[in-house]
């Protein structure tokens, strides 16, 4: 990937797989206010790792599932209850996998509480969930589009399923980083330090 003058991403293919993802975690990552996703292990690990099926992915906003209650304070009003997907997907940005880090504990989540939008409820509900299966933190470099391509929604893209392949693949060109190499690389050092790494 080639970047120039204003950052902008250049020369980048385009993408056809997304990851459905909370509307309202969606718009953090591409605002540059959270830089991290979590995720079970249990369903693709290999040697004992973790692996995502795609490192570099749309951002695919969901609306139905999002809870209020699972968020901090500032980011609760962002969420709208509704009882379906709208029929219009605005795809806000687009993520690149830097690093995947197995997360050993709570109290260790703990100390990264300020990178991310995520109430303690939330984050309780992710360790309890098959808890026989590690948790992990994908630590994203997030693009956002200046123009959001739009694609119609369909049902193959409902259910609970995290990637979305599209028929259509989306051009990143001219999208804008979310966050400068400084803040990414801070993200890093403070999850290494967070986990003793």
């Amino acid at each position: 990937m080639r970047a120039f003058g204003d950052n902008r991403c250049m020369d980048q293919a385009p993408l056809n797989i997304a990851l459905k993802e909370w509307d309202v975690v969606c718009h953090a990552l591409c605002q540059g206010k959270q830089h991290i996703l979590l995720r079970k292990g249990g369903i693709l690990e290999a040697d004992g790792e973790f692996e995502l099926e795609e490192k570099q992915f749309l951002l695919f906003p969901t609306f139905v599932h999002q809870s209020a209650a699972g968020l901090k304070i500032p980011y609760c009003q962002s969420v709208s209850t509704v009882r379906s997907e709208p029929d219009i997907i605005h795809l806000p940005g687009w993520a690149d996998v830097e690093k995947i880090y197995r997360v050993p504990g709570r109290s260790q989540m703990d100390r990264l509480f300020d990178l991310h939008i995520w109430d303690t409820p939330l984050i309780d509900m992710r360790f309890n969930y098959r808890p026989e299966y590690p948790l992990y933190i994908l630590l994203l470099r997030t693009w956002r589009f200046e123009r959001p391509p739009q694609i119609s929604n369909a049902i193959e893209f409902a259910g609970c399923k995290s990637w979305v392949p599209l028929t259509d693949a989306i051009s990143t060109d001219g999208s804008m980083p979310a966050c400068s190499d400084g803040e990414l690389t801070a993200a890093h050092a403070r999850i290494k330090e967070a986990f003793s790494i």
